[in-house]
């Protein structure tokens, strides 16, 4: 998996911490000769730090019907990061890549996994050569719920963090809501779903939408999704954006597209406007 980053030309340091309630978290650490400020990373559902190969099996599968079937690779946003001249952190979060089994293997959308969040900055806050550093924050998808959750129940932890990127968070009610559409399942079937999911994870649909989360957003904050994405809509992500409750923030449509990849492949593409952000608000 860190074959890439050699190739990239990124020296790095393979890490591992324990998140805020001890499930092991691997990652990488990718220093920046001379640099005082350092990116957080995370990643989406079903990916992990070094991004999905969705273009072959069993992983196609995953979103090969909505047309996400080539590979995502995260290494270029870590490379693209370090040449503006930040550190890097990209760590696992649990029960996906190589981080640890955690709660019987349930993924909760954000409540568990803001655990491996407030683990991160522990962690960063412990280093010596971290520790002085000015943190930024590139939540993407889950990621971005498990730092809207870990901002809800930790607000303490994001004490002087500068500022976060989140590409594409969304509420698990929508995302299924457009499954079943997708299959031609009507969406009545939504109640017999929300009772099977508490039955598997104690957690009901609605308790997966970082929407009311957002509420306790107090970092200036861009967001961006992909419009037309087939996995979620666009009411969604603007009540997220809405929610949010300061002025400083942005939300960025991108355009020409129904693939949720395209999201998540759009930094390494067209990232100006993102590191303008990390530039302006980490100095």
């Amino acid at each position: 998996m860190s074959t890439r980053l050699s190739e990239a030309g990124l020296y790095y340091e393979d890490i591992f911490f324990p998140s805020e309630d001890g499930v092991p978290l691997e990652g990488w650490f990718i220093p920046r000769d001379g640099s005082n400020k350092l990116i957080l990373c995370n990643h989406p559902r079903w990916f992990n730090r070094a991004g999905l190969p969705s273009h072959i099996e069993p992983w196609k599968s995953l979103g090969g019907s909505a047309g996400n079937d080539f590979e995502v690779n995260f290494v270029p946003d870590y490379k693209i990061l370090h040449d503006a001249g930040y550190n890097v952190l990209a760590y696992d979060l649990r029960n996906f890549g190589q981080s640890g089994a955690a709660n019987g293997g349930v993924f909760s959308v954000g409540n568990y996994e803001s655990r491996d969040v407030v683990g991160s900055l522990n962690y960063v806050r412990s280093r010596a050569d971290t520790r002085g550093m000015t943190i930024g924050l590139f939540s993407r998808c889950v990621g971005g719920n498990a730092t809207m959750y870990a901002m809800t129940r930790r607000p303490d932890a994001f004490e002087g963090v500068r500022c976060m990127v989140c590409p594409q968070p969304l509420s698990a009610r929508v995302s299924l809501g457009r499954a079943l559409e997708r299959l031609g399942i009507s969406n009545e079937y939504m109640e017999r779903l929300d009772e099977k999911i508490r039955l598997y994870t104690s957690f009901s649909i609605d308790q997966f939408s970082p929407v009311p989360w957002a509420e306790n957003v107090k970092i200036p904050t861009f967001l961006y999704q992909v419009r037309e994405d087939v996995y979620t809509n666009p009411g969604d992500v603007q009540a997220i954006f809405d929610n949010i409750p300061i002025s400083d923030k942005k939300l960025y449509w991108v355009e020409g597209t129904t693939r949720r990849w395209d999201g998540y492949t759009y930094f390494q593409r067209d990232p100006v406007q993102m590191l303008e952000w990390f530039d302006h608000y980490m100095g």
